[in-house]
């Protein structure tokens, strides 16, 4: 829930959160933050992956190109890692769907390869 409150200081709480029927999504405590947050939770169908294929196609992007291209010697090293991975993808990694551009270029109308500050 800590990641899930940060994100959500930083860009608001969403109607909406498609999810799985993994652990994570099915509990309690996600169950009660969505409660009282205004969150709903839309499940997609058990087996049914291609319910969401955004998620699962970035899932295996993430898996190829950060989780199965490094060793992580400790925690702290992984997320690193995993940081800059996240940042080349949204900030330099260009995006078929978008027309090859980064996904920042769409949040900053100048072009700026950051977020302002």
């Amino acid at each position: 829930m800590q990641s899930l409150e940060r994100i959500c200081a930083h860009a608001g709480y969403p109607k909406t959160i498609r999810v799985d029927q993994g652990s994570e999504f099915v509990s309690r405590d996600m169950d009660l933050w969505a409660y009282t947050k205004g969150v709903t939770l839309d499940f997609s169908r058990p087996g049914k992956p291609t319910d969401n294929a955004f998620i699962e196609a970035f899932n295996g992007r993430f898996r190829a190109e950060c989780l199965n291209a490094h060793w992580f010697l400790t925690l702290d090293d992984a997320r690193r890692k995993m940081e800059d991975w996240r940042n080349y993808y949204n900030e330099v990694r260009p995006h078929g769907a978008i027309g090859n551009k980064s996904p920042i270029t769409l949040q900053n109308r100048d072009g700026a390869s950051s977020p302002p500050p």
